[in-house]
C-alpha cells in the first residue's frame, strides 16, 4: 500500500494499505482477537516498490505546479528594484537513489538523494519607485538544482481508516544556480538576482514540494484503500477489512491487522477469539497473508447464501463425466440412467444443500456439506424427465496452489454417503451397478470437477480485480490448524501507478 513537486510516494503509498496507523483509535486490551486478515510486507518488498516507482516521480515533477515568485528589494545607488520569476515549469529531472527505512517508532523514513532538475521560465524586473511601479525588463532564466529529500511519514488511525501526516519533511539545497538568457558567465545582473531570490525560491520549493506530499500521498491512500475494499468484495459479499489492532512496524517488515469479517445481506460474521500471533508468519518472502478459519467458513457460507455453489453440466462436460471409463458396467449404468437420451439432450445439476463447513488443517481445507446431484433428461417434443437424484454427505480435503495465474484446487481426499437416492432406472434403489457407477463416478470425476469449476470461478473473480497484472513469483499457499498462509514474492506494476497518477493531475 517522498519526492520534490507534485511527487508520488510510491513506496508510502503501497505501504499505507498495509499500515493502518496507530494513534487515534481503541483496540482495547486485546487486539489480536478480533483479527481475520493480516497481510505483512518486509523489507524487499519496500524496495522494490521504491525502485519501480521512478517512472511515476519523474511524470510527477514534470507536472508540478509552481507558483509566481515575486518580490523587491532596496539596492543601493539604483534605488528599490521589484522582479517577478513566471511559467516556472521543470525539465530534466534524474534522480540518483532513494531509501526508505521502516521505524519502530510507528514511521517511515525515505530519503532521496541528488534529485537534479532543471527549472526554466521568466523573470521580469525593474525600478520600484516611491509612487510607482515599473516593471520593464524580461528574459528567460533557467535554474540548476541539485536536492536532497528527507521525510518522516506518522501514521494516525481515524474512523478505522488510515490517514498519513508527512508535514516532517526537509529539502536540503546541495545547488541552485540562476542563468540568464542562456548566459552562463557570470554577470552583475545575474549576481545581482541570483542574491535576492535564492532564499526565497528555496523557501517557496520547500513550502510547495511538502505541500504536495501530503496532498498525494492522501490522494494516493484514498485510492488504493478502494481498491483493497473494491478486491475483497463482489456484489452483495463484502469482507470488512477495517483494523483490528495497531500496526507492527519492525526494522525488517511492516504488518497490518484487519477485522475480516464477512457481510452479506443482514448478515454478519462475529470473531472474538482469533488465534493470530506475530510468530506465525516468517520474514523471507516479500509479502504475506494471513487468513482465519472463521473469515474463510464466512466466505463460503455467504457464497452458499448468494446462490453460487451451483454447477451445471451439459454436453461435452457431462460425457466427460458419465464416461471417466469405457466399462461394461459403465455402459449399462449410462443407457439406463438417460434412456438413450444424448447428452446434448440433458443437463446435471450439482448444488450445495447446506452451508459448508471448512476446517483448516495440515492436509489441507477439509470440506464437509450435503450436497444434491439431479439429472435431467430433455426427450424432443415431451416434457422434462428427473431421470436422477441424490443427495449425499461428502467430505473432501482440498490443497490449492497459483500457477501461470490461476487458482488450482486440487481434491486429495474424498468420502462420501448417499442420503437420499431416487433413479427412474432403478425405482427400488437396490440395483448395485448403477449404485456402484455413480459412487465411483462422484469421487473420481464428479469432485475433482466441481473443485476444478470453484477454481476456475476463483481466478475469474480475482482477475476481475487486476490481480492477473502483477507478477506473481513462486507463491506458496500453506494451511495449518485454524489457518490459511500465502507468502509470495512479486513484481509491480508500476504503469498502473504511473496511469492514475497522471488521470489526477
Amino acid at each position: 500500500m517522498c519526492w520534490t513537486g507534485r511527487m508520488m510516494l510510491g513506496t508510502f503509498s503501497i505501504l499505507l494499505v498495509l499500515v493502518q496507523a496507530a494513534a487515534g483509535c481503541d483496540f482495547g486490551p486485546f487486539p489480536y482477537r478480533a483479527t481475520g486478515i493480516v497481510c505483512r510486507m518486509t523489507k524487499p518488498a519496500a524496495l522494490l516498490l521504491n525502485q519501480e516507482t521512478a517512472q511515476v516521480i519523474q511524470a510527477a515533477f514534470k507536472n508540478a505546479n509552481f507558483p509566481n515568485i515575486t518580490g523587491e528589494r532596496s539596492v543601493r545607488l539604483l534605488g528599490r528594484m521589484a522582479y517577478g520569476l513566471t511559467n516556472i515549469q521543470v525539465n530534466d529531472l534524474s534522480i540518483e537513489r532513494s531509501e526508505v527505512e521502516l521505524k519502530e517508532d510507528n514511521a517511515i523514513h525515505i530519503a532521496i538523494k541528488n534529485v537534479t532538475a532543471l527549472f526554466k521560465g521568466t523573470l521580469t524586473y525593474g525600478y520600484a519607485g516611491a509612487w510607482f511601479l515599473q516593471l520593464f525588463h524580461s528574459v528567460d532564466f533557467e535554474i540548476e538544482s541539485s536536492i536532497d529529500l528527507q521525510l518522516s511519514t506518522k501514521l494516525t488511525c481515524q474512523k478505522d481508516q488510515v490517514v498519513p501526516d508527512a508535514s516532517d519533511c526537509y529539502l536540503t539545497f546541495h545547488k541552485l544556480t540562476l542563468h540568464l538568457q542562456g548566459d552562463k558567465q557570470p554577470g552583475w545582473l545575474k549576481q545581482l538576482f541570483t542574491d535576492f531570490i535564492s532564499f526565497t525560491l528555496k523557501l517557496v520549493l520547500k513550502r510547495e514540494v511538502c505541500k504536495e506530499i501530503n496532498a498525494v500521498a492522501q490522494t494516493l491512500t484514498n485510492f488504493i484503500l478502494d481498491l483493497a475494499a473494491n478486491f475483497v468484495r463482489d456484489k452483495d459479499i463484502i469482507v470488512d477489512i477495517s483494523l483490528a489492532s495497531d500496526p507492527v512496524i519492525k526494522a525488517s517488515y511492516i504488518e497490518s491487522h484487519h477485522k475480516g469479517l464477512v457481510l452479506y445481506g443482514n448478515n454478519s460474521s462475529v470473531l472474538s477469539d482469533s488465534i493470530f500471533s506475530p510468530s506465525l508468519l516468517t520474514e523471507s518472502r516479500m509479502l504475506y497473508f494471513w487468513f482465519s478459519e472463521h473469515s474463510l467458513s464466512s466466505l463460503a457460507s455467504a457464497a452458499f447464501l448468494d446462490g453460487r455453489l451451483v454447477l451445471n453440466l451439459t454436453g461435452e462436460k457431462l460425457q466427460e463425466l458419465f464416461e471417466m471409463e469405457d466399462t461394461e458396467v459403465q455402459q449399462k449404468a449410462v443407457q439406463m440412467i438417460f434412456q438413450g437420451t444424448s447428452y446434448n439432450d440433458s443437463v446435471a445439476k450439482v448444488w450445495s444443500l447446506t452451508q459448508p463447513q471448512i476446517s483448516l488443517q495440515p492436509e489441507g481445507a477439509v470440506v464437509r456439506s450435503l450436497v444434491a446431484v439431479e439429472v435431467t433428461i430433455l426427450p424432443s417434443g415431451e416434457e422434462p424427465l428427473v431421470a436422477l437424484y441424490m443427495e449425499k454427505e461428502i467430505m473432501v480435503t482440498i490443497q490449492a496452489t497459483y500457477a501461470e495465474k490461476k487458482l488450482i484446487l486440487q481434491p486429495v481426499d474424498s468420502s462420501t454417503e448417499i442420503k437420499v437416492f431416487k433413479c427412474t432406472a432403478d425405482p427400488s434403489g437396490k440395483d448395485p451397478s448403477i449404485q456402484s457407477f455413480l459412487q465411483n463416478m462422484i469421487l473420481v470425476a464428479g469432485i475433482p470437477e466441481v473443485t476444478s469449476s470453484i477454481g476456475s470461478a476463483l481466478t475469474s473473480l480475482m482477475n476481475s480485480k487486476r490481480l492477473d497484472l502483477f507478477d506473481i513469483i513462486n507463491p506458496e499457499i500453506i494451511t495449518r490448524k485454524g489457518y490459511v498462509i500465502v507468502q509470495l514474492d512479486f513484481g509491480f506494476p508500476s504503469h498502473l501507478l504511473l496511469k492514475f497518477f497522471e488521470k489526477s493531475l
